[in-house]
């Protein structure tokens, strides 16, 4: 009876030590707007989702292991606050993986943002989402690449977070045979006080084997007053090209902000053979009121101007004929839990 008791005794220390070491974190955010959107004659109002940031519901946790050895998953999906759907074919669509990480840094498995994309967001003041969001202005011109924004199968490696500034990852996607998936690329950057400057690379494999290839360079400073940023951006798949500059402002204001972007993307003769694809400006600007740390309210008003055959479009935008507009105004809150 007394070895019982020292046995259970035992068990229980141990599963508290365990407990005690590990955490597991439900997350999420959802945000929704009014919308209205105007293209080629046609308008369309809405009940919006993602007009400010992504709406999300996710789990994550670590482990700790000891020896400065953590273990960690992060499942993330997608959510549509204004009808509360999923996306059934990709339930953990946003993020899905396990890593490793100590010293030396982090090694991440499954599915997540590529590093050209993580790269776009630092350096859009949008962080690619909603009427703003600048990559609604990038094309993959033709080349069928599934990984402009977010990979499968794909291992990353991201730097120690002790390296004076210096930030970076590497990613390998393997295709597993289907064309538009095989990658590689990478970002390496410096952030230190209010400066950030960084560049990116990437390369898939498209259509015909033919590598579609990205190279992103950015770069921003913090004046305290206002934070201006810079980000070039270059798509190439054979002989098409495409080439964005993008200028963004963030401004704080009290309890609030005020983000400003303005987009040249241009694109050659032979990317503009393409249907849709042409020379596009995007402007949009925000106000931002931030009524606690959680809750926002926001507002925005963009624009995207075609020229030639392109058919670029806001979020949520009406079907846009050859070189017209697309314009829209949304007015939401954002919530984060």
């Amino acid at each position: 009876m007394k070895k019982a008791l020292i046995a259970l005794a035992v068990l229980g220390l141990t599963g508290g030590a365990a407990v005690a070491q590990s955490s597991v974190t439900m997350f999420g955010v959802l945000d929704m707007s009014l919308r209205y959107t105007k293209a080629s004659g046609q308008t369309l109002k809405q009940l919006a989702n993602d007009g400010l940031n992504s709406s999300r519901l996710g789990v994550r946790g670590v482990e700790d292991l000891g020896g400065g050895l953590k273990a960690g998953f992060w499942l993330e999906g997608r959510i549509n606050g204004d009808n509360g759907s999923v996306d059934t074919s990709r339930f953990w669509g946003r993020r899905a993986s396990v890593s490793l990480m100590g010293e030396f840094g982090e090694v991440r498995l499954g599915r997540g943002k590529t590093s050209t994309r993580l790269h776009i967001d630092d350096f859009d003041p949008y962080s690619t989402t909603g009427l703003g969001d600048v990559e609604k202005v990038y094309s993959v011109l033709g080349s069928a690449s599934d990984t402009l924004n977010r990979s499968d199968n794909m291992v990353q490696y991201f730097l120690p977070s002790n390296l004076g500034g210096f930030y970076g990852s590497v990613d390998v996607a393997a295709g597993e045979g289907t064309a538009g998936k095989k990658m590689y690329g990478g970002r390496l950057g410096y952030k230190q006080g209010p400066i950030n400057v960084a560049a990116a690379l990437q390369e898939t494999t498209g259509a015909g084997n033919v590598k579609f290839k990205q190279m992103s360079i950015g770069g921003s400073y913090d004046f305290g007053v206002a934070k201006p940023s810079l980000n070039y951006s270059q798509n190439e798949f054979g002989a098409r090209e495409q080439k964005l500059l993008t200028f963004g402002l963030t401004v704080p204001l009290g309890q609030g902000q005020i983000l400003a972007s303005y987009t040249d993307a241009k694109a050659n003769g032979a990317a503009e053979s393409l249907s849709g694809v042409g020379d596009a400006k995007l402007m949009a600007a925000s106000y931002v009121y931030n009524v606690s740390k959680r809750t926002a309210l926001y507002t925005t008003v963009a624009q995207i101007k075609n020229s030639g055959l392109g058919r670029f479009a806001l979020a949520g935008s009406p079907t846009v004929t050859n070189g017209a507009k697309s314009s829209g105004f949304d007015v939401g809150v954002r919530h984060s839990f």
